[in-house]
């Protein structure tokens, strides 16, 4: 018979038998007893269950496919692993005349030493249920884990079309165990108690880690050092979480209240680069920017050559003051303004970092020996 058990039959366990029924997969319940379910895994990993699998081959015929479980006796019998290693076909029996009943596709274990029931042996199984108006499945046999319930309709059979398979007549309840400390990959058993605090589990349904703390299975906070997804959470676990608000609005958690996420400004300064013009004199030069090509500068010279009067209009001839480090010069031609406490003007910073000096007060003067600050923030 296809379906294999380790350590059942009193005598001729192969070694074959030994190693296909070697799982190593006892998630706990209690400090005797397993979780009965099926190995996690598909051939090419793209789903968390493959393993007896069923699909319909006929109006009343199934195959359930091959794969490895653990099915729980009672706590003193221990678990009984089990391993499909090729695929069987089952049929069901015809429909009753009347009304519809819902079977049990089940692996069943038989140990005579517990059941007395003659034999020792593994097996895949139909429970027929019970036909009525309003069926309900039948309960699982003793050391056995539920596959698949199937709706039989009344009158169903090979020659009238037989179980309405593309209807949704079976559904799948198999579920998943793995070894004690590993992490459940949830199926058909998000809501089964852990065993001990500290248990996980990836629940699939709900698209987190969940940690089991002794009476209900906790989100795993998946949000530390990174950004929790939207509508995930509504109330912080520690200052500084941060989350997706409504999908386009980074939050940050500080202690009470969300607030809107603003990212520090990353900026670079200098102080060098400025180079004074014919007669003006570098009396300091500063310089912030952002990352985003905001900047900011101010440049001192001092006047080291002849006054210039300005006449009672406040026109003079643009006077070349400084020129500004590459890098640190507007996208354009730009307009700053020039003061030295006598008296103030407009200066052009233009694109090659020349600053010319073209207007100051009415009647005023540029002195020497007196300092001119030029300021400005412009878009580099």
């Amino acid at each position: 018979m296809p379906v294999r058990s380790g350590w059942l039959t009193p005598t001729g366990q192969t070694r074959q038998n030994t190693r296909i029924t070697h799982i190593g997969a006892t998630t706990p319940v209690n400090p005797l007893g397993v979780r009965s379910g099926i190995l996690p895994g598909t051939y090419d990993g793209k789903y968390r269950v493959g393993g007896l699998w069923m699909s319909s081959t006929g109006p009343m015929t199934a195959t359930v496919y091959h794969g490895k479980a653990v099915i729980q006796g009672g706590n003193t019998d221990g678990a009984y692993p089990v391993a499909l290693d090729e695929d069987i076909t089952i049929t069901f029996a015809d429909g009753d005349p009347l009304n519809d009943r819902i079977d049990l596709v089940v692996v069943r274990v038989y140990d005579n030493d517990v059941d007395a029931l003659g034999k020792y042996e593994a097996g895949i199984e139909i429970v027929k249920g019970t036909p009525a108006a309003v069926p309900v499945a039948p309960a699982a046999p003793a050391r056995s884990l539920t596959l698949f319930t199937v709706k039989v309709k009344k009158g169903a059979s090979a020659g009238t079309g037989g179980i309405d398979w593309a209807g949704g007549a079976s559904t799948d309840l198999r579920t998943t165990t793995v070894s004690s400390g590993g992490i459940l990959p949830v199926y058909n058993n998000a809501g089964v108690p852990g065993a001990y605090p500290g248990q996980y589990q990836d629940n699939d349904n709900a698209h987190f880690l969940q940690r089991w703390d002794g009476t209900a299975w906790v989100a795993y906070p998946k949000e530390i050092g990174g950004i929790a997804p939207s509508g995930t959470i509504t109330t912080g676990s520690y200052t500084g979480q941060y989350r997706d608000y409504n999908g386009g609005q980074l939050q940050r958690w500080n202690g009470s209240a969300w607030v809107a996420y603003q990212p520090p400004v990353e900026v670079e300064t200098t102080s060098s680069g400025a180079v004074a013009l014919t007669n003006w004199s570098l009396v300091s030069f500063s310089a912030r920017k952002t990352k985003g090509g905001l900047c900011s500068i101010t440049v001192t010279v001092t006047r080291s050559g002849a006054q210039v009067n300005v006449d009672s209009a406040g026109n003079m001839p643009d006077e070349p003051l400084c020129t500004i480090p590459a890098g640190w010069r507007p996208a354009m031609d730009f307009e700053a303004t020039a003061c030295d406490g006598f008296g103030d003007g407009g200066a052009n910073i233009y694109t090659n970092g020349q600053i010319n000096l073209r207007t100051w007060s009415s009647s005023g003067a540029l002195v020497p020996g007196r300092n001119i600050r030029v300021s400005a923030t412009y878009v580099l």
